[in-house]
């Protein structure tokens, strides 16, 4: 298997305005880090699922929360739960705070009689993908889209709900090419270049560790591109992203040739061979039901009156 998983190269089509986060307006920045701690701590072995799904919500959702992109203001507070593996109501309202994951949670929950959003289940669910995407079904998930956004978008959420009808689950990659409107901004040649950036940044992407150097873990991966037409996915590159700040963080003992999650320049997770195919998977049926969607963004078109 090589950096990409086997990715195959896709074509994709328009995404469509969404809210709940603070989107980058700049090019990719590196994380801000708590401040410094002595020591390395992380979560105890065998989580019970609540505990488990806490810390794996924090390990995806602190990247875009160190940026200012989401979630709440404090994100050293928000890393520090995640180090110590305390679980208490401090770490659940600041999970709330994230007003573009935690619906997904809360849908995921529901729709499969699972009590608790953060539960380990529901979390893997939304960030990675898993066998509860397919119990959500379509009805629920529409209803929770229309609750959602149609208030904020108007006449461009028939373009959202398309992606829904089409097969679009409450997975994290619907959010980044289905909701937020950078695949839209792929058209104009002026906002390209940031727009890919944010794309391939903000999805969960996965790739395999060559180095492990302190801090910083250098990983194989391949990047999302674009030739004016198309969307795909290039070539494997290396690029350099964090696992602990200062000594401090989630992740001990990565070896070269592990498979990680990334999001932004953070690694997420270590991911198993079912975890792997799962976000794989996942991504290709989303960027297959987005080929699909209008050949025109609703979104550019809102951009340009």
């Amino acid at each position: 298997m090589d950096a990409g998983g086997g990715m195959d190269t896709v074509t994709l089509g328009s995404g469509t305005l969404g809210a709940g986060a603070t989107m980058p307006t700049t090019g990719s920045t590196a994380p801000t880090a708590p401040a410094a701690r002595t020591g390395s701590v992380g979560p105890p072995a065998a989580l019970p699922p609540t505990l488990a799904g806490a810390q794996m919500f924090i390990r995806y959702a602190y990247p875009p929360n160190s940026l200012g992109y989401c979630g709440p203001p404090d994100s050293a507070a928000f890393f520090e739960y995640g180090a110590s593996g305390t679980v208490d109501q401090g770490l659940v309202q600041l999970a709330q705070a994230f007003a573009g994951a935690w619906p997904y949670l809360e849908l995921i929950a529901h729709a499969t009689g699972i009590g608790d959003p953060l539960d380990r289940r529901v979390v893997e669910a939304y960030w990675v993908g898993n066998e509860l995407l397919p119990d959500v079904g379509l009805a629920a998930t529409a209803s929770s889209m229309e609750e959602r956004f149609r208030p904020r978008v108007g006449r461009q959420f028939s373009g959202l709900l398309d992606g829904v009808l089409s097969g679009g689950v409450p997975h994290h990659s619907f959010h980044v090419f289905g909701v937020y409107p950078w695949v839209g901004l792929l058209r104009d040649d002026r906002k390209a270049p940031h727009a890919l950036d944010v794309l391939d940044r903000c999805r969960i992407r996965w790739g395999r560790v060559e180095h492990v150097d302190g801090d910083q873990v250098t990983v194989a991966s391949r990047p999302i591109t674009w030739d004016g037409i198309a969307l795909g996915f290039g070539e494997p590159r290396t690029e350099r992203a964090q696992r602990s700040a200062d000594g401090l963080g989630y992740l001990s003992a990565l070896q070269p040739g592990d498979h990680v999650s990334l999001h932004w320049d953070w690694v997420c997770d270590r991911l198993t061979a079912q975890q792997l195919t799962m976000l794989r998977g996942y991504t290709l049926r989303q960027l297959k039901i987005t080929n699909r969607s209008l050949p025109r963004s609703p979104v550019a078109a809102a951009f340009e009156t």
